[in-house]
Parts: C-alpha cells; sequence; structure tokens
C-alpha cells in the first residue's frame, strides 16, 4: 500500500480548498497588508511635509491683528463710494476687505482695485450677503478687523416707497446683524454711511446735526432706525462711531480708475447724475425731472452736491479722529444748494451735448430743498469740502463715462 496521494490527483492549490470555500496563502496575507501599511505611511509623510510647507502654515495676514496695520472691513466695497471709499484706504496703507454680493455693485471695481494692488494681505474681496447672520458670522469669526466702514445699502427713494420692506431689511437689519458681530468678536470701531434723507423735510436751512429728524420715506426712516440701534448700543459700549450723514453724491475718481455704472434696470431709480450721463450719451432719449412746483426759486429741488472724492476724505479723517467710547455725527456736504435746473445746465456744458429735458410731476417721497451746514465736521474733523465746483466735477465723471460705456464691462477710451 502505497502512503502518499494517488498521482492522478492535483496538487493542492496555494490557497487550498475546503467544502468550496478558499482559505488565503499566509505569506499572499502579508504582502497585501504590508503594500496597504507602505501606502498609508507615504501618504501620512506627504501630510505632514505638507503641512511644515510655509505656504500652509502660514495664517493668512487677513485673520490676525497685525502691529501698526490697521484692517477696515468695507461693505458694499464694490459699489460707487464704498469702492472709492477702498481706493482711498488702500492708497493710505490700510488693509482692506470688501464684503458684497453684488446687487447693486460691480466686480468691474473689484478687480481694478485687485490690478492696482495685488501685493498679499492688502486686499481680498469676499461674496457674501450681509443679511445672512451665518455668513456675517463667519466672516467677522475667519478675519481680525479693527474698524468697519458700513456703506452696504440699497439707496434710491423711489425704489423705497415702491418696496418699503427691502429697505427696512436691507438696511436696519442687516446694520444691526453687522453690529452684533462686531461686538462679539472685539471690533472697535464703525464708520456709518448715514444720510440727509433722515431729517426730512426741515423747516430751517441750512441743516445741522440738531435738526430735528423726520424721514419722510422709508429709505431715510430705514437709515434713522439703523443710526437710532447705533446710539443705543453705543451707551453701553466702548466703540468708537462716527455717523457721517452726507447729501447728494456726484463725481468719481480724478485718475479716472473709478466710476459710477448703476445696473441698466436701475436707471430709473438712479442719481440725476447718472441720468444726465445717460441721456449724454444717447442711452435714454432725454432727461425727466420729476417736480417743477416746489417752493424755490425755479420751483426744481434743491440740493446739496457733494464730490464723492471729498466724501471718502471725510470718512478717513472719521477713522482717524475716531475715539473709544464717544460717537461722532456730522453732515457731510458743501453748505451750498444747487436747484435741479442749475444742475442740468452744469451737465450740459460738462458733456457738451444739448440735453433734452422732459417735466414731469413730482416723485414720491422727495422733498423741496436740502443743503448742509458742515460747520461742526470743519471744526471737529478739519475737513471740508475742496471739489465744490458742480461742473468739474460733473467733467471728472463724464470722462469716466464716455471711457467706459459699457460701464466695468469695456474700457475704450473716446477722449
Amino acid at each position: 500500500m502505497l502512503f502518499g496521494r494517488p498521482r492522478s490527483q492535483p496538487r493542492a492549490s496555494r490557497s487550498g480548498s475546503l467544502g468550496g470555500m478558499d482559505y488565503p496563502d499566509p505569506k499572499r496575507k502579508g504582502s497585501f497588508v504590508g503594500k496597504v501599511f507602505l501606502a498609508v505611511a507615504l501618504t501620512a509623510l506627504c501630510i505632514f511635509m505638507i503641512k511644515q510647507s510655509p505656504s500652509m502654515n502660514s495664517p493668512s495676514p487677513f485673520s490676525f491683528h497685525e502691529p501698526g496695520v490697521t484692517h477696515v472691513l468695507v461693505t458694499g466695497g464694490a459699489g460707487y463710494i464704498g469702492s472709492h471709499a477702498a481706493l482711498r484706504l488702500l492708497k493710505e496703507s490700510y488693509r482692506v476687505t470688501i464684503v458684497d454680493n453684488l446687487s447693486r455693485g460691480n466686480l468691474g471695481a473689484i478687480r481694478v482695485l485687485q490690478e492696482l494692488f495685488p501685493e498679499p494681505g492688502r486686499l481680498q474681496f469676499i461674496y457674501a450677503d450681509l443679511g445672512d447672520k451665518k455668513s456675517v458670522e463667519k466672516i467677522f469669526s475667519e478675519n481680525k478687523f479693527d474698524a468697519v466702514m458700513h456703506f452696504a445699502a440699497v439707496a434710491y427713494v423711489g425704489e423705497s416707497t415702491a418696496d418699503p420692506l427691502k429697505y427696512y431689511h436691507n438696511i436696519t437689519s442687516n446694520t444691526l446683524l453687522v453690529l452684533e458681530s462686531m461686538a462679539k468678536h472685539g471690533v472697535t470701531t464703525l464708520i456709518y454711511s448715514s444720510t440727509c434723507a433722515t431729517y426730512g423735510e426741515p423747516e430751517k436751512m441750512p441743516i445741522t446735526e440738531e435738526t430735528p429728524q423726520f424721514p419722510i420715506n422709508p429709505y431715510g426712516k430705514a437709515k434713522k432706525m439703523a443710526e437710532d440701534i447705533i446710539l443705543d448700543f453705543s451707551k453701553t459700549s466702548d466703540m468708537a462711531v462716527m455717523i457721517l450723514r452726507y447729501f447728494n453724491v456726484i463725481g468719481s475718481d480724478p485718475e479716472g480708475r473709478l466710476g459710477e455704472a448703476p445696473r441698466p434696470e436701475l436707471r430709473e431709480q438712479g442719481r440725476i447724475s447718472g441720468a444726465c450721463f445717460d441721456a449724454a450719451r444717447g442711452i435714454i432719449p432725454g432727461l425727466k425731472v420729476r417736480g417743477t412746483d416746489y417752493k424755490t426759486p425755479d420751483g426744481t429741488c434743491i440740493r446739496d452736491y457733494i464730490d464723492v472724492t471729498d466724501l471718502v476724505d471725510a470718512h478717513v479723517k472719521a477713522l482717524e479722529k475716531a475715539q473709544s467710547g464717544k460717537v461722532g455725527i456730522y453732515n457731510v456736504g458743501t453748505g451750498r444748494g444747487r436747484s435741479v435746473n442749475e444742475f442740468v445746465e452744469a451737465c450740459k456744458k460738462a458733456t457738451g451735448v444739448d440735453i433734452k429735458v422732459e417735466y414731469l410731476s413730482r416723485r414720491p417721497g422727495d422733498y423741496a430743498e436740502v443743503y448742509s451746514d458742515p460747520s461742526k465736521i470743519l471744526r471737529e474733523l478739519n475737513w471740508s469740502a475742496q471739489y465744490t465746483n458742480l461742473q468739474e466735477s460733473l467733467e471728472v465723471a463724464w470722462r469716466w463715462q464716455k471711457a467706459h460705456r459699457d460701464g466695468y464691462g469695456t474700457s475704450t477710451a473716446v477722449l
């Protein structure tokens, strides 16, 4: 008898088998485990090396306070006024973070600023809506701000009368969210962009900071509510607060880098300067003047027109002079009123176009006469308007308009 397997029986395979089940070879199993271990080890080594890389290990310069550098959050910094303010701050070597949801602002303005100040740690743009509490909290938790310039707001009187809830939400509610986050994260300075619309239609001219506030449209009411929230909070806080109530803004950057480019669908609601330029360029058939029966010398509204360059200068001076636990409230204007008819004539001369004018009934929520007494801001901040020639301010703005016929979309100069 032979004690071995029959010659016809095949050799057992390396894995072996019993009852239809395979059992792995221990040698093969060990080889597989070794490869897995090696892969895990290499991955861990790569992660460690990446973490040790200076570019990955260094925190963002926007996420910590740097001695000698003031980091300013500019809300609405893609808009007309906010972008000009951001430009001035960057020129003055401030660190700037812009937050904007681009509902009224222009991404093109952000691109201009980024091209002018490409150095790391100078400028960052965050696309966000200040009505979103989680977004606001995230912005403040991930960045270390020294001050906030709060420009972000919808700002058309006519639109506010047609859609008041939009204005109370966008202006009043959003300001509350920003203020809450500032308080929570220890941001010590607020420069608030307010408006002469909070005064309504005063009985006496010029308007001083002591003039009673009785706004007559939802835009002015929403701004006054935001002011009231800020003032109530300031009574229990050491925050430095500056509230700037400014008048009708015109002009653009004297060097032609930024300008005013409202969305086409908002042209009917926009500033008179934008309408004048649209009429001069033939985008609209003519200029519509609303209201000719006001109690003014020529029957049209009287306004105080402040150049945007002067306006942002007032913001910078307010930032420099802001004091912990103190509140400053200032009118920002020229101290001189001009009628709408005067404005139209200046625009005709600035553009060289005989603009067609159509006279219509009053716009709801408008008031007859508003101009400032800027003596307080001169006395306390040493600020006064320098660009007070209406026609010259319009000429500067007109040059930008001609060079940017599609707003920030194109820049084919025709000068």
